[in-house]
């Protein structure tokens, strides 16, 4: 068995006085991809932003490569070979595409070049010169999956990267997401809304409610009883 690349013991998370997550165990392996489910304010996106360190009270344990960094800054996480994909994409609006996908500095060897980002979403090649105000949201997406790509991330953490995309869009998506699990091996937390997009791409599932995890198991099981899938995701 692939040895644990992230483990989260006990974390708990809070924005201001609220508290968000109570006591989340998350273990995710090298080449596994893992899918955070539950409705919106069930704590999805608290999670992957405490393990990027940009949430500002935690307690508990967040153990990378067996290293902990849950007292750690988020720039000196991504360091370490974490990347993570906002639902707001965060690209620069005001520089082009091939300066988005440049800029950010490579703190880790290898990774994808510019070529094969561009292989791998003809899109963005096509709107090289275009700046970040002029793609569509699709176009940002996979923008904003590229940049990552290129600093060779051990982990890829996704929020939401196919919310409010066209259908012909998100299966593009899809698409380069399944060859780069089968290609590149990649390790990675995918937080979606659309539960069966998400399972039929992952390995196991994690559902959340009220900021605790109240289901974990394989993807292919939940994706094959809709009404308990319906049960967990949908009327927690």
């Amino acid at each position: 068995m692939a040895e644990a690349l992230l483990q989260v013991k006990g974390l708990h998370a809070w924005y201001g006085e609220s508290h968000i997550l109570h006591g989340v165990d998350l273990e995710v392996r090298k080449g596994e991809v893992v899918t955070l489910l539950g409705r919106n304010g069930a704590g999805k996106t608290t999670t992957l932003k405490s393990v990027m360190g940009m949430v500002g009270r935690r307690e508990g344990s967040i153990a990378f490569e067996g290293r902990e960094i849950g007292a750690l800054p988020s720039n000196r996480v991504a360091r370490l070979g974490i990347a993570f994909c906002p639902e707001e994409r965060g690209i620069f609006a005001s520089l082009n595409v091939e300066e988005n996908l440049l800029l950010p500095p490579r703190v880790r060897e290898g990774g994808l070049d510019t070529a094969q980002i561009f292989e791998l979403f003809p899109n963005l090649q096509e709107r090289l010169a275009s700046q970040g105000t002029k793609l569509s949201g699709g176009e940002q997406q996979m923008l904003a999956i590229g940049r990552a790509l290129m600093g060779n991330p051990a982990l890829l953490l996704m929020d939401e990267p196919l919310e409010g995309l066209a259908p012909i869009i998100v299966e593009m998506l899809l698409k380069a997401m399944e060859r780069l699990i089968r290609d590149e091996a990649l390790t990675v937390v995918l937080v979606e809304q659309s539960a069966k997009l998400a399972l039929e791409v992952t390995d196991s599932a994690l559902v959340l409610s009220r900021g605790r995890i109240v289901h974990r198991g394989p993807s292919a099981e939940l994706l094959a009883d809709p009404d308990r899938l319906t049960a967990l995701v949908v009327a927690q």
